[in-house]
């Protein structure tokens, strides 16, 4: 009897203990909850770690649109440029984690920068709660009309037969440029020479006068150039083609494997409670289903591809991985 009225005391001290952690974890998540059910009560900033007008201020503005009308409240795009993204990016890591701040990270400010300045005061897997995953579009080997090579192979067997002779612009030393172009120099086994600009603008233009002979830019600002003749683009860069450049083949068809595309996504500051997050992705996924919106973002060259939030993590976990091999091999540091 004694064991047996000592084994019941045990289950009852078991079960008030079970009773009190419950009601403990109630009184945590209860106020979460609300939260979650009261966001948002005022308008969200969206920061744009780049200057307005480039596509990555229209993917912006194109969601910030839509969000506002799917949260009833104004969506404000925020454009704070600067430091390949670090300044806008260094402003979503210290603002409030309530779901008011958010941000627009993309592969060269979020997953490659990080990788070039080791120095930045933010660190892309601790500080930012990915909230979901936007779109990407493609990069396009483009060659000033100059060249002689009008195919991937063609342009692989020049470099092949005159080490570091072809010069490919970039828009800066270690942007997303110049890592893509250094992944496609060890992918190919071929030496080239960069020539920094400072800026995509002036290194375009540099190619179109013949002053530099390749360089890999965004599909999308390079459109009008290859429509007028003035640049020539071997190929584009992802794994699949663009119906936007029906006739342009991709990299890979020659180097298999290679593939570089400029993604856009939407983080939070880390510790932003996870049902904004979730109220955040679920809109954010409506929105990018949506046959208008689609349409919109694929009239500047983006291919929109909802995902979760976890998804969204895992993809820049890899990104990061990625990156980093290639930064560390070729020595890539920030100026």
């Amino acid at each position: 009897m004694t064991n047996r009225h000592s084994f019941s005391s045990r289950v009852a001290s078991l079960v008030r203990r079970v009773a009190w952690v419950a009601l403990g974890s109630m009184a945590v998540a209860a106020p979460l909850l609300a939260q979650a059910q009261a966001y948002p009560n005022k308008p969200i900033r969206l920061i744009v770690p780049f200057p307005p007008a480039g596509s990555t201020d229209i993917v912006a503005r194109t969601v910030a649109e839509r969000l506002g009308a799917a949260l009833g409240q104004n969506v404000i795009v925020d454009n704070k440029p600067g430091a390949t993204g670090a300044i806008g990016l260094e402003a979503l890591a210290r603002a409030e984690p309530d779901g008011y701040t958010i941000g627009l990270g993309t592969i060269g400010s979020i997953a490659i920068n990080p990788m070039v300045n080791r120095k930045l005061p933010w660190d892309p897997l601790r500080d930012f709660a990915p909230i979901g995953y936007v779109g990407s579009t493609p990069f396009a080997l483009l060659v000033n009309p100059g060249v002689k090579a009008a195919t991937v192979a063609e342009f692989v067997a020049l470099a092949k037969a005159q080490p570091g002779k072809l010069t490919y612009a970039t828009g800066g030393n270690g942007g997303s440029q110049h890592v893509a172009a250094v992944l496609l120099e060890d992918m190919a086994g071929i030496s080239m020479t960069q020539i920094p600009y400072k800026g995509s603008g002036p290194a375009l233009i540099d190619l179109m006068g013949g002053q530099v002979d390749a360089l890999i830019e965004p599909a999308v600002s390079a459109a009008p150039h290859i429509k007028s003749g003035k640049v020539r683009a071997l190929a584009l860069t992802g794994l699949r083609r663009s119906a936007g450049f029906p006739g342009v083949p991709l990299v890979a068809d020659t180097v298999p494997g290679y593939d570089v595309s400029a993604w856009f996504a939407l983080f939070a500051p880390a510790r932003t409670p996870r049902p904004v997050i979730a109220r955040l992705n679920e809109e954010l996924d409506k929105i990018l289903r949506n046959p208008q919106v689609i349409d919109r973002l694929g009239q500047v060259g983006v291919d929109v591809a909802p995902a979760s939030a976890a998804q969204l993590g895992d993809f820049l976990k890899s990104e990061i991985t990625k990156w980093d091999k290639v930064v560390k091999k070729a020595n890539i540091t920030a100026e």
